[in-house]
């Protein structure tokens, strides 16, 4: 032992050889513990693509999620069996499990199994029990609470579809009582909504259900009043628009602001104004709305519609399906729209989907210098953006598409006016060339 102890201090100084052994000795043991890990990672990602989870977002999934991996694998697979046997379509199974993954839990399950194996019988839709687990899971409610909830509704009238569309926008509704329910009734017949139309005003909006009567409603009631409109155009408005009521209150004026500062042509402000000054100004919100969804700041989102007012003459459907190319398949943020709000103004077919093919076929072929951002994609005339990036190529006309028509210069008088301004023409007669000669003889 001395000897190598002499050892170790003539070599280097300090138990070299000790040392080594023990890490000899610790990776050895852990071997065995990273192997189970990783196979365990391996099954459990295999038992997840057996229930429709797409492979590409596994890895994501479970790096997020490593109590996965400390949980019993048969009792997962239990839970997912549980899950199928509600009859949930892929897309929502795969959508519950990464927004809650806690879901999984044998024991939160098995909780809820029955009350909502009976869902069909009580006409909930699928969705319906999507958004019942999710908002369970994450606050923590039992069964009790969803069999009052539907109880309430129940006695209340409304039909099955209803109840299913509460549930599904509005799923905090169980937390909800049935005093303040009768409440919400209460106030909407206040206001002249008659009691056939509740249910309707509830299927539209039922998020009304979460906002306070005292706190919120009869206040927002009283800012339009004092904004100069009448009760009736007010009732009128809610109820031809019961979102009309999830306004906030000093949003109405600030979109009324925003519309009395537009720099815009006549004719579109004639358009935003032509259903009146109060549903300008909601179509404001729904649009400002719309873009904070997608993630921009409320500041930013009433720039983008101040800059660009079309967008609010444009469907909520035509913004969405721009906004999502633009992320999705453009690969641009969201907060590019407060630089370039030009974007929401240009056709998505016609301009956008041609200009951004041609500038992807560039770029894969090295025809760019440097990357044209959306400024550059959006800004330029149909006319430049040809003679920069499709004419000097031949195979990139194929790719925009015949669009000679739209880049042509238009003419600044109407066709044929030349016609109508060109003289007359006048017919010359023996008198006229006898006066001629008479002329040019008096010269001589």
């Amino acid at each position: 032992m001395a000897s190598n102890l002499k050892t170790f201090i003539n070599l280097r100084g300090y138990p070299i050889t000790l040392f080594n052994q023990n890490r000899s000795l610790s990776s050895k043991l852990l071997a065995p513990i990273n192997q189970s890990h990783y196979r365990k990672r391996i099954l459990l990602a295999n038992l997840l693509q057996r229930y429709g989870f797409p492979p590409s977002s596994l890895q994501h999934f479970l790096s997020r999620n490593n109590h996965l991996l400390n949980s019993d694998l048969s009792e997962t697979e239990t839970s997912l069996g549980i899950l199928l046997s509600l009859k949930l379509p892929q897309k929502s199974l795969v959508s519950l499990i990464c927004d809650c993954p806690h879901v999984l839990r044998s024991e939160f399950l098995r909780k809820w199994r029955v009350p909502l194996s009976d869902c069909g019988k009580r006409g909930v839709t699928s969705s319906a029990v999507k958004s019942v687990l999710e908002h369970s899971s994450r606050i923590g409610f039992g069964p009790d609470k969803f069999y009052d909830c539907v109880r309430v509704l129940k006695g209340l009238g409304f039909c099955d579809s209803t109840v299913s569309r509460i549930l599904s926008s509005f799923p905090g509704v169980l937390l909800v009582n049935e005093v303040e329910i009768l409440r919400k009734i209460e106030f909407l017949v206040g206001i002249d909504i008659a009691r056939d139309n509740i249910e309707r005003f509830f299927h539209v909006f039922p998020e009304i259900l979460g906002v306070g009567t005292e706190t919120r409603l009869k206040p927002l009631l009283d800012e339009f009043m004092k904004m100069g409109f009448s009760k009736d155009d007010v009732k009128k408005e809610i109820a031809r628009e019961p979102r009309v009521l999830g306004l906030e209150l000093g949003e109405l004026p600030r979109c009324l602001e925003l519309i009395n500062t537009l720099k815009c042509r006549e004719v579109i402000r004639v358009s935003i104004l032509s259903k009146g000054v109060f549903r300008a100004g909601f179509e404001v919100k729904l649009r400002v709305d719309c873009l904070c969804k997608y993630g921009l700041i409320h500041r930013d989102a009433f720039k983008v519609v101040w800059k660009e007012p079309r967008v609010i003459l444009y469907e909520i459907e035509e913004i969405e399906k721009k906004i999502e190319f633009l992320t999705n398949r453009m690969g641009f943020h969201i907060n590019c729209l407060a630089d370039v709000p030009e974007y929401l103004g240009v056709n998505l077919q016609k301009q956008i989907v041609p200009r951004y093919n041609v500038i992807d076929y560039l770029k894969l072929k090295g025809g760019l210098g440097s990357d044209i951002g959306l400024k550059g994609l959006i800004k330029p005339s149909m006319k430049r953006f040809y003679n920069l990036y499709v004419k000097p190529y031949p195979e990139c006309e194929r790719i925009f598409g015949k669009r000679k028509e739209h880049v042509r210069v238009k003419s600044r008088h109407p066709a044929g006016l030349w016609k109508l301004m060109k003289p007359s023409s006048h017919l010359t007669t023996k008198e006229d060339v006898v006066n001629m000669k008479s002329f040019i003889g008096s010269l001589a």
